[in-house]
């Protein structure tokens, strides 16, 4: 058995993080990943960072948020059209010379490579080909049994293992909330020799050219990532073929880009927060996808789940200074309760987004009344432009996050 103060499971974004923070506490972290080492996932995945998640990854790795910034892209220009109509634009100024941007744009696979270089540096252990198969966690530690039969035990354990998370099954975590029964298709494209996109985010309600079905279109370092929402009646596997594909994108983005198509996938609105994001004993702390799932409309997966490791990492560190195990318990009860207040907040907003893209007859209604007022109702035009991405919010407790 390897016994370590604080094992990470799981080496995406939201695990690196929690190790890196852990090293900026001083602990010793061991990172489990089922996946062989260097392995990458295909696509761009979470693509969108936000300042303040910019920040945290400074505070835990002083540069880190710098050095992301540096190599994505920010697009300061912002554009919605409705059945081809322009109704919403504005471009803001470029953030001041040494200041963090709203936001950097690149590929997650790119998130990763900075973050696990960092983690190396840092001291960071990692063990790979180790996917967790049994949690036990009690008064006294947590014991990690892996596929291969290895036995892992730690004081702490952080689970970071993403949407099919087997920590969360095996503390006992409920996922709560909601699946939406529509369908969505995102595809990667990669940039043309000669760029004939502007670097610039578009969401389209009711675009013309795809039979009124909604579109958005977001730059990222190196290509596009383009959404369609499917109606009522679309074969999400046909529309998601190559042929499908290259049908609606050349209806869609200027010629050449279809060609380029480096990744297609489809999903559902998720609406899903665990109904504890610790285990009984205050041993194990779920962060990220294993704690909480959105749609990715609003940037809110990664940007919610690097705060979630930050305090997670907090957490832990406090509970290690501890004399006895009562007062352990007391930051990582803080730290379930904090973060999953702005879970819920995430999910909810999360569930006003999808009321405007799927609206009911009254919403729908509303939205073309807006938009045959605006651009010049600044009132209408600004909803239009908002109101597909759900609120923002602002939570004053220590551990949450700005999205």
């Amino acid at each position: 058995m390897s016994s370590k103060p604080v094992i990470v499971v799981g080496a995406g974004p939201v695990g690196l993080t929690a190790a890196l923070a852990l090293r900026a506490y001083g602990l010793p972290v061991v990172v489990l990943e089922a996946g062989r080492e260097g392995r990458q996932r295909p696509g761009s995945r979470a693509i969108f960072t936000h300042s303040q998640t910019l920040q945290i990854l400074d505070r835990i790795s002083p540069g880190l948020g710098a050095e992301l910034y540096e190599h994505g892209v920010y697009w300061n220009t912002q554009r919605t059209f409705f059945a081809g109509k322009e109704v919403y634009a504005k471009t803001y100024p470029d953030p001041p010379a040494g200041s963090y941007p709203h936001f950097t744009s690149l590929p997650q696979v790119q998130i990763e490579a900075y973050l696990f270089a960092r983690a190396v540096a840092s001291g960071v252990d990692f063990a790979w080909e180790q996917e967790v198969r049994d949690v036990h966690a009690d008064e006294d530690g947590v014991t990690i049994t892996t596929a291969v039969g290895r036995e892992w035990h730690a004081d702490f354990v952080i689970g970071a293992d993403g949407s099919r998370s087997v920590v969360r099954k095996q503390i006992g975590a409920q996922m709560e909330g909601s699946k939406d029964d529509g369908w969505y298709i995102v595809v990667d494209v990669d940039e043309l020799e000669t760029p004939a996109l502007p670097q610039e985010r578009h969401f389209h309600y009711a675009h013309p050219a795809v039979e009124g079905r909604n579109v958005l279109v977001v730059p990222f370092a190196g290509g596009y990532r383009v959404d369609l929402q499917l109606v009522e009646g679309d074969d999400p596997d046909e529309l998601a073929s190559p042929e499908g594909v290259r049908a609606w994108l050349d209806a869609v983005l200027p010629p050449g880009y279809a060609e380029r198509t480096s990744w297609v996938s489809t999903y559902q609105f998720l609406q899903l927060v665990a109904h504890d994001f610790a285990d009984p004993a205050r041993r194990v702390l779920l962060v990220g996808e294993a704690a909480h799932l959105f749609a990715p409309f609003g940037a809110r997966g990664l940007n919610s789940g690097v705060p979630d490791a930050e305090a997670a990492a907090i957490a832990v560190a406090a509970a290690s200074l501890a004399t006895n195990r009562g007062a352990a318990k007391v930051p990582v009860e803080a730290f379930a309760l904090a973060r999953r207040s702005a879970a819920l907040f995430n999910r909810d907003a999360a569930g006003e987004a999808l009321a405007h893209l799927r609206p009911d007859p009254e919403t729908a209604a509303r939205i073309r009344e807006a938009a045959e007022r605006a651009p010049q109702d600044v009132e209408a035009s600004t909803w239009l432009e908002k109101a597909p991405y759900g609120p923002r919010g602002v939570h004053t407790a220590e551990t949450v996050y700005r999205y």
